[in-house]
């Protein structure tokens, strides 16, 4: 996105009074940001990346060089059976299946650069100590019922199956595989019982409804507490409030929390001990486990409900999930926070259709490492993406596009002359200038705004339309740089290019900061080869990029490109290695 000089101060202020209703990351508390815990056999493709990993990652990086005191949890959720059907389908042990998998999950958001603190597993003791007095507690606070539900049996199996190992046609949108929990084509959370012809994921065979004994939550007697706590969120958008308060309208029912697995937390209740808990009851309870595993000592300050403030990123399909159901556990047991914001992001989708690991549409990221293309060259392009109010689309040309002409034909380029001119024509050195002209002032002015409004923007999630105006601030770089045209004015008057590249010096210098939670690991090449003090992402660094903060003179180290052209065949060879998955089996 650019802005005209005439109208962009203009737009900035009026995009800066849309903000002022939206959440701020208020000083000096404690910040907890979460992602939506993937799966364990869902080893990432790009639409999980964009759809929580990425956007909760981006707003932790702001949130540390801010100077906050951060903290990034996430981790596989292993319970469930869909961990248990994929294990059994590969013919692995379930608790091999699931440290493995664990590991590809981890090796992908390391490779990310994905920040988190600490990425966990819910198959961990602690977590599984720690839903099971969750549990205790919102019993002894009464929401607690115990009670019958009809439940599909399998009388080829001879074994009730729990939601997962259930498909059918869904009886809101007609869609013929949606699970027994949710379908995931309109969202809509089921009982598996109202499924029309359901079916045995395992076998095909038809199902029969009968009986069983389960407990439930008593979302029913939450609902007027969850309905005056939504009705207060401005900060969250639009479409998650609509879906949260839908739910409400629609009348809350008791939920089931109990299931019958093998594989998962054991229920602590005399008669149940053949039961789990609910992978939906026992995962979101992780935010609290991991956090207790990275800070044993102090934990409950990110959590206490007057202390730190907390941020669950997450796709489409989570939002019930993260604007109900957890929200009204955290009630029923009353020691808790509950969320400051749910973003609740869309779906990417690609080529024209969804990613699809059977029929090898999109591009898998375990298959990213040996691949060819940077980790930052690959947030570059996938940040504009983010679906953040609508369903957005990867498209092969448009992301060869987003690489060459956005970050190498924008920013690549203008911190690259940068460097190269002053290493080549002013001996490596940049000079204060004595007189600030007009056309500094405005690049100093654009600093200053457009670094507020970058800040403004992540804290209320938007986080396309802040890299797009990092963007916008690098262009003016390169405007102002041909306009001002050194090239020429170094034949004459050496001072007076020197300080032309004073001015870019420490525009660069503020576009590492800018770009730090964006693009790492560019910022940290700029920040080093033209010898910044410090680190580019300290704590407390983000406010000094409001400002040209070079001393009188500064030298720089040696230029490197930050970023190199994407050609058709470099594309090619990409698009073969990351479109093929690998199979579960092959992680035995």
């Amino acid at each position: 996105m650019s802005h005209s000089p005439d109208n962009q101060y203009i737009y900035i202020d009026g995009l800066k009074n849309r903000l002022m209703n939206k959440a701020k990351v208020p000083n000096g508390k404690r910040i907890l940001i979460t992602a939506a815990l993937p799966y364990i056999n869902n080893v990432p493709h790009l639409g999980h990346i964009v759809g929580s990993h990425l956007p909760a990652d981006i707003f932790a990086r702001y949130c540390r060089i801010k100077g906050h005191d951060t903290l990034f949890v996430g981790g596989t959720d292993e319970h469930g059976s869909t961990s248990e059907i994929a294990a059994q389908s590969s013919g692995i042990d379930i608790h091999k299946f699931c440290a493995t998998l664990h590991e590809e999950h981890r090796k992908v958001y390391d490779w990310f650069e994905i920040s988190y603190d600490i990425f966990s597993r819910t198959s961990n003791p602690v977590h599984h100590e720690t839903t099971q007095e969750f549990f205790r507690e919102i019993e002894r606070n009464g929401f607690v019922s115990k009670g019958t539900m009809k439940v599909l049996y399998s009388p080829n199996e001879k074994r009730f199956l729990p939601d997962r190992y259930v498909i059918g046609t869904c009886p809101h949108c007609g869609y013929d595989r949606a699970s027994g929990d949710q379908c995931e084509k309109c969202t809509a959370l089921l009982d598996a019982v109202q499924l029309i012809n359901p079916r045995s994921t395992t076998t095909g065979d038809a199902l029969e409804v009968r009986d069983a004994n389960h407990l439930f939550l008593r979302l029913d007697t939450l609902s007027p507490q969850l309905k005056a706590w939504i009705s207060k969120q401005s900060q969250w958008r639009m479409q998650v409030r609509n879906l949260a308060m839908g739910w409400i309208n629609e009348g809350l029912r008791e939920r089931c929390i109990t299931r019958d697995l093998k594989y998962g937390v054991k229920v602590p209740v005399q008669g149940y001990e053949d039961k789990v808990f609910y992978v939906w009851f026992d995962a979101p309870i992780g935010y609290l486990s991991f956090t207790k595993q990275a800070k044993p000592r102090d934990w409950m300050d990110y959590w206490g409900k007057d202390k730190g403030r907390v941020y669950h990123f997450l796709g489409k399909d989570n939002i019930p999930f993260h604007t109900i159901f957890w929200p009204g556990m955290l009630i029923a047991d009353g020691r808790f926070r509950l969320p400051d914001n749910v973003v609740g992001l869309q779906y990417l989708n690609y080529e024209g259709g969804k990613f699809s690991k059977s029929q090898k549409r999109g591009v898998f990221c375990e298959k990213l490492p040996g691949a060819g293309i940077e980790a930052d060259v690959l947030r570059g392009a996938l940040i504009p993406l983010i679906p953040e109010t609508d369903d957005t689309e990867f498209k092969w040309a448009e992301f060869q596009q987003a690489i060459n002409a956005g970050l190498l034909g924008n920013y690549g380029n203008f911190v690259n002359r940068t460097a190269t001119f002053v290493k080549t024509r002013l001996g490596g050195e940049v000079v204060k200038p004595c007189k600030i002209s007009k056309e500094d002032k405005e690049v100093y002015k654009a600093i200053e705004t457009k670094s507020e409004l970058i800040g403004k923007l992540i804290e209320a999630g938007e986080i396309k339309t802040a890299f797009q105006e990092f963007l916008a601030l690098s262009s003016a770089g390169n405007k102002y740089f041909e306009d001002n045209k050194p090239w020429a004015v170094v034949k004459t008057d050496a001072n007076k290019a020197s300080g032309m590249l004073y001015t870019c010096v420490g525009l660069c210098r503020s576009l590492a900061i800018l770009s730090a939670p964006f693009l790492p690991s560019s910022s940290r090449k700029v920040w080093h080869q033209l010898n910044f003090a410090g680190a580019v992402d300290s704590p407390g660094n983000w406010d000094s990029a409001a400002r040209i903060a070079l001393p009188e003179k500064h030298r720089i180290g040696n230029p490197e490109l930050l970023y190199e052209k994407l050609t058709d065949e470099a594309l090619e060879r990409f698009k073969s290695i990351v479109s093929v998955p690998t199979e579960l089996q092959d992680y035995g």
